[in-house]
């Protein structure tokens, strides 16, 4: 589903120049489950960005779907994050004034998927995470477990290829982290690909496979 080859991705502070992801090559199949490790400065959330479509490498091939994301402009990379890309963060990133089956259905103002279908597949997603109860809150009515609950439903509203979790659980506390982690898994043994970032060894324990990176580079790959 994902194949990176040689990315590499540079920034310039002044006069010097920041090398983020040194030639990193990378594949991940359907419905894996991969976590990605690496200390502060390592590239991690830089690859996550490329990965997402967020960034775009110097050099490099990044194919998705067999499609070739790594050279397209802008508009297209958009398309790309709307149809085959779920995000999730680790500080929600939820809308105030919006509701939860509303913040759900946000992605979908994107789409061609009409009103009727939307609600369908907001409230659907809504009972799958467990929030039935809640539908109808606003995010500061809400736990830190349940909003993160919410940003993972809108993930999904898209029906994506992988979704990509970026400190799904650094909010949140010891037992709402386990509650949010099974229900990842939960979502991985249905079918779903996941890539996450995580500086947490034990909520890397819940991935397959184990990517460790280092001053750009990928040092060490495990599986669990």
């Amino acid at each position: 589903m994902i194949k990176l080859t040689d990315i590499t991705r540079s920034f310039s502070n002044g006069d010097e120049t920041v090398i983020a992801l040194n030639k990193v090559s990378l594949e991940i199949r359907e419905n894996e489950f991969v976590a990605i490790m690496g200390s502060s400065g390592s590239g991690k959330s830089t690859l996550m960005n490329v990965l997402g479509c967020l960034d775009t490498p110097n050099s490099g091939s990044y194919f998705l779907n067999n499609e070739d994301v790594a050279s397209m402009k802008d508009e297209y990379l958009s398309d790309i994050r709307n149809k085959h890309i779920g995000f999730i963060f680790q500080t929600f990133h939820l809308l105030p004034k919006l509701d939860v089956c509303e913040n759900i259905k946000l992605p979908l103002r994107y789409s061609d998927v009409d009103e009727s279908e939307a609600t369908t597949r907001s409230e659907t997603l809504i009972e799958r995470v467990g929030l039935s109860h809640r539908k109808h809150h606003k995010p500061f009515e809400m736990s830190g477990g349940q909003r993160q609950r919410v940003a993972i439903a809108r993930a999904l509203i898209n029906r994506p290829s992988v979704i990509l979790a970026d400190e799904p659980t650094g909010n949140l506390d010891s037992k709402t982290s386990v509650d949010i982690m099974n229900l990842l898994t939960e979502l991985h043994k249905a079918g779903q690909t996941i890539v996450m970032v995580t500086h947490e060894d034990e909520i890397a324990e819940y991935a397959q496979r184990v990517i460790v990176m280092r001053d750009g580079e990928i040092i060490e790959e495990r599986k669990n």
